[in-house]
């Protein structure tokens, strides 16, 4: 970003850039502020004279499919991040843009991984200018330290379907890995030796792009079902040896937390929930799949098996323990974004109730309303908050870009969030006076749960009355960060160059935050 960028402080205190990438931006307005006007993006109209009449849209590889769409100098290539850590396919597109000599391409992952780390090299010598999509690991310390040419653009799930949908960035070029896939560009994630579960995160990259390559290494008679992917947006089908390594595209177990205070975590979430008066029968719930999240599933279950209730519906990522719940009768149905292990494919495969669901309906911000909005109790992770109940997501506290975005924002919106976070992480306080970057509003935040105590949001006095008088040890924010700063001491704060290296957009499109260059300590 030049210097001569207008800076301006957007609604929740934060200096963020009115153009990125050479383009106009809107910085964030506060929750529910910002209405969009025009029309949804539409694509060129395609004609079925241009296509074959046997409907056979096989081309012998990758380079001569992304040579008949025409790949050139300057365009928006987009991937999913159904495998993973385990994807072979976006790295590929890019040694073949950089064999052909294009530069400048604009990479546009739902997110990126350590196995994708090898495109810095095409980052260095300008073959991808910038990423809009999540960083983490090599790629996210190369764009923190001020490395990338462009200016990274982070959104969430559902932001980056409202991106594509709303025209904000238009994708010249969509490559879809899928598990399994007709001649004539049917697709699922179900099947195959790389099955994932589904394919939602590609959707709007389907709907929406230029072109559409599927790329699959289990190609099956027409037509391919259930179809997740349909063969109507596919302009090309690409056949492969391998387009994933399936151990790391799924872990074939998902295994709860051992951790002694990750433990009491999970217990007095779950606690709070029944205190707070959450869990009833007929509730909806959305945890992750990390170590505490399925903890506090087991004691969902538990605590639905004592009261002889059932929830109405689960928001995934699934996986076995959800899996079970679903399976025993104690949920109605899985409304699944991703499957975090093999018993969440299989279910989905052959389970009605396992439901695939996409970005869309799930999480997009510019529609008729979405799921999350219908969720009574979320349970997210993050890596700082503070005294305002603001999160931060992506970076900790040295500034680095070191996770996604995820559908974490898109989660707010549920009638109740929860974040049990650690007081403290490597001796460094998790509650701040200010967190790092803001990727979600304090507004949004109901209560902070830690080892040493729970904090709600002001905010929420229909949950501070109701626990006043439990056994909880509800504590108020700022006490929460004094005791953090007794035992670790006053932590010093990162410095930082006036470079933006990235933003944050907020789910409705626009700039939450700016993310700057990390000076060396």
């Amino acid at each position: 970003m030049n210097k001569e960028e207008k800076l301006v402080v957007n609604a929740i205190g934060r200096k963020v850039p009115t153009r990125v990438n050479g383009e106009t931006v809107v910085p964030f307005k506060g929750v529910g502020q910002h209405r969009p006007i025009g029309n949804k993006f539409g694509q060129r109209i395609s004609s079925c004279i241009d296509f074959p009449n046997d409907g056979n849209k096989l081309v012998s590889s990758l380079k001569e499919s992304l040579i008949k769409a025409g790949l050139k100098d300057g365009m928006t290539i987009s991937t999913h991040h159904h495998f993973r850590n385990g994807d072979l396919v976006a790295n590929e597109i890019f040694d073949i843009a950089a064999e052909l000599g294009v530069k400048n391409l604009i990479w546009f992952p739902s997110a990126s991984f350590e196995c994708h780390s090898s495109l810095i090299k095409y980052l260095e010598d300008g073959t991808i200018h910038h990423i809009e999509g999540s960083m983490n690991g090599q790629l996210g310390r190369f764009a923190s330290e001020g490395k990338m040419k462009g200016v990274g653009v982070l959104r969430s799930h559902g932001g980056r379907y409202q991106a594509v949908q709303d025209g904000e960035i238009q994708i010249d070029i969509a490559v879809i890995a899928a598990p399994t896939a007709d001649f004539f560009g049917n697709a699922n994630g179900v099947d195959g030796p790389a099955a994932c579960g589904l394919l939602g995160f590609a959707l709007a990259d389907s709907q929406y792009a230029d072109k559409v390559i599927v790329v699959t290494d289990n190609l099956v008679p027409f037509p391919c079902l259930p179809w997740q992917i349909q063969g109507n947006y596919v302009d090309y089908v690409v056949k492969v040896d391998t387009i994933g390594i399936p151990e790391k595209i799924v872990s074939g177990t998902t295994e709860i937390t051992k951790s002694p205070d990750r433990l009491l975590l999970a217990e007095m979430t779950a606690k709070f929930c029944e205190y707070a008066g959450i869990i009833k029968d007929g509730f909806s719930f959305q945890a992750g799949a990390g170590g505490t999240a399925l903890s506090i599933g087991i004691y969902f279950s538990e605590m639905l098996k004592k009261k002889g209730m059932k929830a109405r519906f689960a928001r995934g990522g699934s996986n076995k323990y959800l899996v079970d719940m679903l399976n025993e009768g104690l949920v109605e149905y899985i409304l699944d974004g991703q499957t975090f292990d093999l018993d969440g494919v299989k279910s989905m495969r052959d389970n009605p109730k396992h439901v695939n669901t996409s970005p869309f309906t799930s999480y997009n911000y510019h529609g008729k309303g979405n799921f999350a909005q219908l969720v009574d109790v979320v349970i997210l992770g993050a890596t700082e908050v503070d005294v305002n109940f603001n999160a931060n997501v992506v970076t900790h506290s040295d500034g680095v870009l070191l996770h996604g975005i995820g559908g974490w924002q898109n989660c707010l919106f549920a009638k109740c969030t929860i974040l049990p976070v650690p007081l403290f992480r490597d001796r460094i306080p998790v509650i701040r006076d200010e967190v790092t970057t803001i990727c979600g509003p304090g507004e949004l935040i109901d209560v902070i749960i830690t080892e040493r105590g729970i904090a709600i949001n002001p905010l929420r006095q229909d949950l501070i009355e109701k626990l006043k008088n439990s056994s909880l040890p509800i504590r108020t924010i700022q006490e929460l960060k004094n005791e953090a700063e007794k035992i670790c001491g006053v932590p010093i704060k990162q410095k930082f160059d006036d470079k933006i290296v990235a933003v944050v957009k907020w789910v409705d499109g626009t700039i939450i935050d700016a993310i700057r260059k990390v000076c060396p300590q």
